[in-house]
């Protein structure tokens, strides 16, 4: 994805992906048959023009998928408004929610937003429930776009399926294994695991180099990797006594302190970048569009230094991903409708994957040759379809709510502060706390 960052972590660069079998071309035009009776269907009969209002990258220019669906409906043309930073989309997308106007036919809804349009603007966004199969996604994705009542307010697009990235030559040069099945089972515990081997790390880590690039981002990866995160079943805000909440800053205070974390701030141009370049963070916790940006940062110079492998423990955790949400007072909402279940289907998140590295969070997807096939040649042919689906199959149905993705980002600052200014674990956690509380009310 362009340059945007939410704490849902909805920032992505393209990854170049390899696969075999089907060609991109072939799996759209299966796409496109299968679909054609549905999609077909319009209440217009002169020509129309489609809006989608989306963030970053969602990939559908770069998979040619608009202009594909025009071949397919030569009255409809697509037209795409993305806004590179989510934080500047969200705020104007309730605006016009509110106001009712400047909506486009298709927007876009960050995970860590849903919950809140769920619960407080799913009467501006049409009913899906009749259009797609929510049966044909992960389990818990659709659930998080439905409402009480069963109204389903958007369709799923990606998801963030849970892996490490690691430097194979910094793990050498360390004395580690550097083969991802041994790597995988020095981590099989869990994050403390990890965090064990970055002392194992540290003991022999070549200069100017570290075991993590964020401790921040390990955080996330905790706190993602459990059902009840920062609110309860019932809807209430549970961040000051969450178990994975305190799990996943005792490990992230650990890793400050111990000199683990590089004390990053992911995806900040003026460090991040340049770490990876130089070759001085070791690990990268890597939901699966994080790939992209290791390689497009750390350089062709980098390749075959990196490779994936699962993430710590029995249980993965999901870090990013979309829905696509039709407002139900705009003037095409039955074609709109038509687009969003056209571009959700399993053949074109293949072809999604297969430009950028956005996952399917449509499991039909992956017995699909473009997913189930897929490797990443920068990151020694790690066979990533196989990796993503067996993670995404151990994600749990979290619980979300409202003001998670602020309730993130203030986790996140603190944890940054601890790492960059030296700031005591209570400290940090005391001002972070004081921080949500006023966001929270």
């Amino acid at each position: 994805m362009r340059i945007t960052r939410t704490a849902g972590g909805r920032r992505r660069r393209a990854a170049v992906i390899a696969t075999t079998g089907l060609t991109a071309t072939a799996l759209l035009l299966a796409g496109c048959s299968s679909d054609s009776s549905d999609s077909g269907k319009s209440d217009a009969n002169g020509p129309i023009t489609l809006t989608v209002s989306d963030y970053g990258q969602f990939g559908y220019k770069e998979a040619g998928l608009f202009a594909q669906y025009h071949k397919l409906h030569p009255n409809i043309t697509v037209k795409e408004d993305t806004t590179a930073d989510e934080k500047v989309y969200y705020p104007k997308l309730l605006q016009e929610l509110n106001s009712g106007s400047g909506l486009s036919d298709v927007q876009g809804i960050e995970v860590g937003r849903i919950k809140e349009v769920v619960d407080t603007k799913a009467n501006n966004f049409a009913d899906l429930s009749k259009v797609i199969n929510v049966d044909d996604w992960v389990s818990w994705k659709e659930k998080q776009a439905t409402t009480s009542g069963g109204q389903v307010i958007g369709a799923g697009t990606d998801i963030g399926p849970m892996s490490l990235c690691y430097n194979t030559d910094l793990f050498k040069k360390a004395g580690l294994p550097t083969d991802r099945d041994k790597v995988a089972q020095k981590v099989a515990g869990g994050w403390s695991d990890y965090l064990a081997l970055g002392e194992e790390y540290k003991k022999h880590a070549p200069a100017g180099t570290y075991f993590m690039d964020s401790a921040s981002a390990m955080f996330n990866a905790v706190v993602s990797s459990n059902t009840q995160q920062y609110y309860d079943s019932s809807g209430q805000p549970v961040y000051k006594t969450s178990s994975s909440v305190k799990d996943g800053w005792k490990l992230a205070s650990q890793a400050a302190s111990e000199g683990l974390s590089h004390g990053l701030a992911q995806f900040d141009p003026p460090t991040w970048p340049p770490a990876l370049r130089k070759n001085s963070v070791a690990t990268v916790v890597c939901p699966a569009w994080m790939a992209g940006q290791i390689s497009t940062n750390a350089g062709p110079a980098n390749k075959d230094h990196w490779d994936i492998t699962t993430a710590p423990g029995s249980s993965s955790a999901n870090w990013g991903g979309s829905f696509l949400g039709v407002p139900k007072n705009g003037k095409h909402v039955a074609e709109a409708s038509a687009l969003v279940k056209w571009l959700t289907s399993p053949a074109q998140q293949a072809a999604v994957f297969k430009a950028i590295g956005a996952f399917p969070s449509n499991k039909k997807a992956y017995t699909l040759p473009e997913v189930k096939n897929a490797k990443l040649p920068y990151f020694n042919n790690a066979p990533v379809g196989k990796i993503y689906a067996q993670e995404a199959s151990t994600i749990p149905a979290a619980v979300l709510g409202p003001k998670d993705a602020d309730i993130k980002d203030a986790f996140s600052t603190q944890i940054t502060n601890m790492e960059q200014r030296h700031t005591s674990s209570a400290k940090a956690w005391k001002d972070a706390i004081n921080n949500i509380d006023k966001t929270v009310g």
